[in-house]
C-alpha cells in the first residue's frame, strides 16, 4: 500500500463525521441509518482503510490477537501444534502471535507481561513451566489455555492434550508382548514436564502389573533440553548394563538419539532392540521405518484449542480435553 488512510478521509468521502465512522467500524452504530452504514462501508472499501488494532483493543479491552507461547519451536511436535492452532484461530476471526520461550521461566514471564500490555484475547501456553509470572497470570483477566503439558501450578483447568498415562500403559503392553523374556527400559527427558512424567509413570506402573518391574538401571535420562542428546546419552547409560530388548523413548527425538548410540555400538534396530517412541513424527514412515510410536493427533489440537477459547469467552467452565491417540507399530529394518 502506498500510504495509510486516515479515518478522517473515510468520513469526508462518506459525508459523515469521524465519530460516525468510528461507531460503524466498531459495530455500535445503532443510530445510523442503513444508507449511512452503506456509504461508510463503500468509502472504506474504496480507500482501503483499515482500523488500527491498538485503538480497537483499547475500546474493547482486548485485541484480536491470541498469543501462543511455545517452549521449543525446534521440536516438530510443538511446531505442528502451533500450525494447527494458527489455522483454527484464523477461521474464528482472530490472529495468532507466536513466541518461543525456550523452556525458560524468565522468557515465559517476559512474554506473559508483554501480551498483557497488548491486551491479547487469550494466551495459549504450549508446554508451560512454573514461574512467578504464570502464578500472577492465573489470577488475571486474560484466559489461559495449557496445551500438551498441564499447568505446573494449581488453579487451572483449561487443558488440551492426550491421556499420557494411558499411552504409557499401552506402550508397556506392546513392548512386553514383543519381548516376553527380555529386559525392557525407558529413556526420558526432564520430569518437570507433566507430559513426560505421566508417560513414564504409566509405562512403569503397567510393567509392574505385568510382573516386569523396572530396575533403577533400566531408567535413563540426561541433563538438558536437547532430546536427541538425551536419547544418545541415555542409551549409553543403559548399555553399561547390556543392551535391553525393548526401549520406550518418551519422544521420537529421544528415540532418534537412542538409535544413533545403538547403531554406533553395532546393535541393530529392531533386530536386536525394539524402540518405541512418542509423537509419531510424520517423517517416520520415510526416515524411521524401524520406529514404533504413539501417534498424537496434532492436527486436531487447533480445533480443540479454539473450542476451549470460545468457552472462555462465554464464561463456560472447561474440563480438560483429551484427544485420542494410536499405537503405530513398525517392523522395518535400518535405513542407511
Amino acid at each position: 500500500m502506498a500510504r495509510n488512510v486516515s479515518i478522517g478521509e473515510v468520513a469526508k468521502r462518506a459525508g459523515v463525521s469521524i465519530a460516525t465512522v468510528s461507531r460503524i467500524v466498531n459495530g455500535i452504530a445503532k443510530k445510523a441509518s442503513p444508507q449511512t452504514i452503506a456509504r461508510v462501508r463503500a468509502a472504506i472499501a474504496e480507500t482501503g482503510y483499515r482500523p488500527t488494532g491498538a485503538g480497537q483493543a483499547l475500546r474493547r479491552g482486548q485485541s484480536r490477537l491470541v498469543a501462543v507461547l511455545a517452549a521449543n519451536l525446534s521440536n516438530p511436535t510443538m511446531a505442528a501444534i502451533a500450525a494447527s492452532a494458527e489455522t483454527a484461530l484464523r477461521d474464528t476471526g482472530v490472529a495468532m502471535v507466536l513466541c518461543d520461550t525456550h523452556d525458560r521461566a524468565d522468557l515465559q514471564d517476559e512474554y506473559l507481561l508483554e501480551m498483557r500490555a497488548q491486551s491479547v484475547r487469550a494466551c495459549v501456553l504450549l508446554a508451560a513451566v512454573a514461574s512467578e509470572g504464570l502464578r500472577t497470570a492465573l489470577t488475571g483477566p486474560t484466559p489461559l489455555v495449557f496445551v500438551n503439558r498441564r499447568c505446573p501450578l494449581p488453579g487451572a483447568t483449561r487443558f488440551v492434550g492426550i491421556d499420557n498415562r494411558a499411552a504409557g500403559r499401552a506402550v508397556a503392553r506392546a513392548l512386553a508382548a514383543s519381548a516376553p523374556n527380555g529386559r525392557l527400559a525407558v529413556v526420558h527427558g526432564p520430569l518437570a514436564s507433566s507430559a513426560t512424567a505421566e508417560r513414564v509413570d504409566g509405562f512403569k506402573r503397567e510393567l509392574a502389573k505385568l510382573g516386569r518391574k523396572l530396575a533403577a538401571a533400566d531408567v535413563a535420562t540426561a541433563p538438558g533440553l536437547d532430546h536427541l542428546e538425551i536419547g544418545r546419552r541415555g542409551a549409553a547409560r543403559l548399555l553399561a548394563n547390556g543392551a535391553p530388548r525393548g526401549i520406550f523413548c518418551a519422544s521420537d527425538l529421544i528415540a532418534y538419539g537412542v538409535r544413533r548410540e545403538l547403531r554406533d555400538a553395532g546393535i541393530r534396530v529392531p533386530g536386536d532392540v525394539r524402540l518405541f517412541g512418542f509423537d509419531d513424527n510424520p517423517l517416520n514412515d520415510w526416515i524411521a521405518p524401524w520406529l514404533s510410536s504413539v501417534r498424537v493427533p496434532y492436527r486436531g489440537f487447533g480445533a480443540a484449542i479454539a473450542a476451549v477459547l470460545d468457552e472462555a469467552r462465554r464464561g463456560v467452565p472447561s474440563a480438560p480435553r483429551l484427544l485420542p491417540f494410536d499405537l503405530i507399530e513398525r517392523t522395518g529394518g535400518e535405513t542407511r
